[in-house]
């Protein structure tokens, strides 16, 4: 039986200490008894002899120094895991909200799991379909690959997200394929939006959905993505289900860390984020990925929203270190009505190579990737130029150039978020829209592509 301590001696904020403990590790969950009978959970932060400084999971009111009463368990945070998870919605600590019933565990597992040794990864090889141009078209998602979304305070990253979850598949397989959505410091609107959406479209059979409300205490918006990745490396490498983990805003995780080390007094870093944060990211990051002599995978797309818009914070910056690439949004685009308003330049996909060609996508796929890059790159500049100097300024070739740059982002990037096209649509309108240049000018794509494709 679990020893009993009368020792409360300060209550700070979310923070308790406690004195004279024995055998109590970093990391333990505890329960607090208060003199009403009313229990309260926390988890220990850090061990100095014989205190122990406690993080609580509900506020500290009521909580009597003199009458209260703490209990420590002797493990860390688990989840219960089975299959039943899947189609069900559950709080940011794993506890049912769907007034479903309680899941029967087939195991318990710590949710700070393992990281994956880099000698058992597999290399990121298939093509995952999103059903979005501008990520399969042009920074193809592979499986087993992280890939993040930068998005800024007022973009769609919700709806992004949400279509992403509800369309993502891996073609030519029958492979099980699982969506383990997990959303941080929201709104009760946005979560009404989430689980909505999939309910309507089917698409929450195969999804887990964890949800932390912004009113929810920081310690659960840190437990919330390593609940997420628990159930997520369960169905991957216990299952052998092909699993994508949507990770919505990693800058409230990000803030809820600073929040508990503030609490703690720790010595800030950069703009007040702690110092371990690189470390702590990469603990989530590093959970995604394919292992050798297993079938499943876990493919990554955490979404954060960059303060101020500025791509130098330290959460997309050490997010960009950690990951292979990234998705970003533009307000820009936004206020054109451009949906969803991925701005493809800068974005980037450093697998995107070895998802695509003969066999996974199509032959002409890279090819006319490049093509359509230069070709947009190209349009823009000469739209800049048309602004300061006027059309007239401009030779014919580059007026045809930002002729097609506008049609690329009217046709090509903004299709709505219920549009779902086939990597092979999404080819063909490539294609339709390079044939507005001269085939003199498709330099980066060989004869053999040009003459199936160019002008059909």
């Amino acid at each position: 039986m679990p020893k009993e301590y009368r020792t409360i001696q300060e209550v700070a904020g979310p923070l308790m200490l406690v004195h004279g403990v024995e055998n109590v590790t970093y990391d333990e969950l505890g329960e607090i008894e208060l003199a009403s009978g009313e229990v309260r959970r926390c988890k220990v932060l850090e061990i100095n002899g014989e205190d122990a400084l406690v993080q609580l999971f509900e506020n500290s009111t009521g909580i009597n120094l003199s009458n209260s009463k703490v209990r420590f368990l002797g493990r860390s945070m688990e989840l219960g895991v089975s299959e039943d998870m899947l189609g069900r919605v559950f709080d940011g600590l794993g506890r049912p909200i769907d007034k479903g019933p309680d899941i029967l565990p087939e195991e318990r597992r710590d949710i700070n799991g393992l990281p994956m040794n880099p000698a058992a990864r597999n290399y990121p090889s298939e093509f995952i379909q999103t059903g979005i141009s501008a990520i399969d078209g042009l920074n193809t998602l592979v499986r087993g690959q992280k890939l993040p979304i930068f998005s800024a305070s007022g973009l769609p990253h919700s709806k992004l997200a949400a279509q992403i979850a509800r369309q993502a598949k891996v073609r030519g397989t029958d492979e099980p394929f699982a969506v383990v959505f997990a959303a941080m410091g929201i709104t009760f609107e946005e979560a009404n939006f989430f689980t909505e959406s999939f309910k309507e479209t089917g698409a929450i059979d195969r999804t887990v959905l964890f949800i932390n409300l912004a009113n929810d205490p920081a310690v659960e918006r840190i437990a919330t993505p390593r609940m997420a990745l628990t159930a997520a490396e369960y169905l991957a490498f216990e299952k052998n289900m092909h699993v994508l983990v949507i990770l919505t805003d990693i800058t409230n995780y990000a803030d809820a860390l600073r929040e508990v080390s503030a609490a703690r007094k720790e010595v800030p870093g950069r703009r007040g984020y702690p110092g371990y944060m690189y470390t702590d990211l990469a603990t989530l990051y590093e959970r995604a990925g394919r292992q050798r002599g297993k079938n499943g995978s876990i493919t990554m797309i955490p979404i954060l929203t960059m303060p101020e818009d500025d791509k130098t914070h330290p959460i997309p910056d050490l997010t960009g270190y950690i990951t292979e690439g990234q998705i970003i949004l533009s307000r820009e685009l936004y206020r054109k009505g451009v949906t969803p308003p991925i701005d493809v330049l800068p974005s980037l996909s450093r697998l995107k190579d070895k998802g695509t060609g003969e066999g996974k996508t199509r032959g002409d796929h890279s090819s006319t990737m490049n093509q359509l890059f230069a070709a947009y790159s190209r349009g823009k500049d000469a739209k800049e130029l048309m602004t300061i100097l006027g059309e007239s300024a401009l030779s014919d070739i580059d007026i045809l150039y930002a002729k097609f740059a506008e049609a690329f982002e009217k046709e090509y990037v903004s299709q709505g978020y219920e549009t779902d096209r086939s990597i092979e649509e999404t080819l063909n309108i490539g294609w339709k829209l390079l044939s507005i240049l001269p085939r003199a000018e498709l330099k980066r794509i060989d004869d053999k592509w040009l003459d199936m494709y160019y002008g059909k």
